[in-house]
C-alpha cells in the first residue's frame, strides 16, 4: 500500500506550508507538514479514526481530522490510499471539497 497525494491535496499542502511559514516560522511549517504525512501513514493501520465522507459530497471515501484541517482520502482501484484534499476546519467543507474532488 502506498500513499498517493492527489493534485488538489498537493496544492492544499503547499498552501498550508506557506501560511504556517509566513505566520509562525519555517521550522513550524516543516514540523506541521511532517506531522500530516505521519498521519497519512497511519491510515492503513487505522491509527487515525476515519469516518465515511457524507454522501452529499458525491464521492466515496473517508476523512479524519488532524489538528485544524480535515484530511479527505479514498481507496484507489489498486488498493493504494489517495489523499483527495485537505481542508481547514474554517473552510466551507462541501463547497471546497466539490472544487477539489477527483473528476
Amino acid at each position: 500500500m502506498a500513499i498517493r497525494v492527489q493534485e488538489a491535496a498537493s496544492l492544499r499542502l503547499d498552501e498550508i506550508y506557506r501560511y504556517t511559514r509566513d505566520r509562525w516560522a519555517p521550522e513550524q511549517a516543516d514540523r506541521y507538514i511532517t506531522e500530516l504525512f505521519a498521519a497519512f501513514d497511519h491510515i492503513e493501520s487505522q491509527g487515525v479514526a476515519s469516518r465515511p465522507i457524507p454522501t452529499e459530497f458525491g464521492v466515496e471515501g473517508f476523512y479524519f481530522r488532524h489538528a485544524h484541517p480535515f484530511v479527505y482520502w479514498r481507496r484507489l482501484s489498486n488498493g493504494d490510499v489517495g489523499i483527495v484534499t485537505i481542508l481547514h476546519e474554517r473552510m466551507q467543507q462541501m463547497d471546497r471539497f466539490r472544487e477539489d474532488r477527483p473528476k
